[in-house]
């Protein structure tokens, strides 16, 4: 069983700078959406490890069966673009216990269609769930953040948040609407006991991330990433994002931004021949 977590706004007894025999007397408890896969997934095991409780949420019910088999998280099914899920969610979610962590990890892209020949659909559905989820579930859960007295929303954006690229219009829209969600809410919760963290991932190579975006193209996903020598993995964005949330409370990662060595940018990746 994961050990206790060391909670870092509680005062460290003289003889332990470290804080390492500080235990609370119940685990920190984290929310991530988004979990039955990629980076979701294995956020939940890392906080696992790390001594969380956890609440893996995603629409898939089979999938998320199989990591509470493996990790002993809790799980609640839900759809973030549906209002009345996103409402039970935070039920189930605050009758269990406080909340301390909101991991806002659901999201993805869908397609690489020019500005001029666009799927407005495409863009819709990016924007309902990057965007519009990660707004509901984190207007839903920040009571509860607040009366834990030491809670954390991370939105996971992307370095799209950050600049754009030929073909992504789209997906890069959305994740600038959502890192301005994350920009503003630190603005308006200042003084409060809530940090607000953003992670901007680069090349991830997941699963499921591309060949979501292809619409099940294997071969269009495996280019992605041809001859480029690792890429990141969900884990790699796992650590960083348990990183964070473990640091002691009053230190902030406002914005923390993840890349491979073999990526620049957006648009400059070296790759093998």
């Amino acid at each position: 069983m994961p050990q206790q977590q060391t909670d870092p706004s509680q005062p460290v007894p003289s003889g332990d700078p470290a804080g390492t025999q500080v235990a609370r007397s119940t685990p920190l408890r984290a929310v991530v959406t988004g979990a039955s896969s990629g980076i979701g997934a294995a956020t939940v095991r890392h906080l696992r490890r790390a001594g969380w409780d956890v609440v893996a949420v995603a629409r898939r019910a089979d999938r998320l069966a199989a990591l509470a088999e493996e990790t002993g998280a809790q799980v609640v099914v839900a759809d973030l673009t549906v209002a009345d899920d996103v409402a039970r969610l935070a039920a189930e979610v605050t009758a269990g216990g406080p909340v301390h962590a909101l991991v806002n990890n659901a999201g993805g892209a869908l397609g690489t269609d020019r500005v001029e020949a666009s799927d407005v659909e495409r863009w819709r559905r990016m924007y309902e769930i990057n965007v519009l989820g990660t707004l509901q579930v984190t207007m839903a859960l920040l009571p509860a953040l607040r009366d834990s007295g030491r809670g954390d929303v991370v939105v996971l954006t992307s370095t799209a948040a950050h600049g754009t690229y030929p073909g992504g219009a789209g997906y890069v829209a959305a994740k600038h609407g959502e890192r301005v969600i994350a920009d503003t809410l630190r603005l308006e919760l200042v003084g409060e006991p809530v940090r607000v963290i953003e992670i901007a991932p680069g090349m991830v190579r997941t699963e499921e991330f591309s060949l979501t975006r292809f619409d099940g193209d294997q071969a269009k996903a495996d280019a992605v990433y041809a001859g480029v020598e690792e890429p990141l993995t969900a884990d790699d964005v796992a650590d960083a994002i348990t990183w964070t949330l473990t640091r002691p409370h009053h230190v902030n990662i406002d914005h923390l931004m993840i890349r491979p060595r073999a990526q620049a940018s957006n648009t400059l990746v070296a790759r093998k021949s």
